[in-house]
């Protein structure tokens, strides 16, 4: 039998995780988190399917005037296969979905000093491609040095606990 990949492993609740934001749990402190459909071409769902996403430098954002909710610097690559006429930017702005209490609720946190929006994952989810988006706040380098101490430790326990 052929090793699963990381994209082609689907969770018990039904989600297909194409990237994870690993770096976001080492920079931020993760407040609560929130689930929003992702506004995508043709050809960004293709190349999502395939794995070709990074998310690392994203971030999101709630425009003011609009009630609307915005994710940046997602990267999906090109898909090759595809006509030349739908080409996508790679980096270009998405429409995040959701309900407008929710982006309301959103905003008002947003406002509190320090924090910010920052997308954990991106899956797909009965067919839909869904991000989580983290309220987090920024850790300081004292929390970040504590967090590898934390880390290491549970490692340590875990090898020896296995032996």
């Amino acid at each position: 039998m052929a090793k699963q990949s990381k994209t082609d492993k689907a969770s018990s609740d039904g989600r297909k995780v194409i990237a994870t934001n690993r770096r976001a749990f080492h920079d931020f402190h993760v407040l609560e988190k929130y689930e929003a459909g992702i506004k995508l071409l043709g050809a960004e769902v293709k190349s999502m399917r395939a794995g070709h996403c990074v998310i690392s430098d994203a971030y999101a954002t709630v425009d003011r005037k609009k009630y609307a909710l915005w994710l940046h610097n997602l990267q999906i690559a090109e898909w090759n296969a595809g006509n030349q006429i739908e080409r996508h930017e790679p980096k270009r702005k998405r429409a995040l979905l959701m309900h407008k209490r929710e982006i309301l609720k959103l905003r008002q946190k947003l406002l509190e000093q320090g924090l910010t929006l920052v997308p954990l994952s991106v899956y797909f989810k009965g067919g839909f491609a869904k991000v989580e988006l983290g309220l987090c706040k920024g850790k300081k380098l004292h929390d970040k040095r504590q967090s590898l101490k934390e880390k290491q430790a549970k490692r340590e326990i875990a090898r020896r606990v296995g032996r």
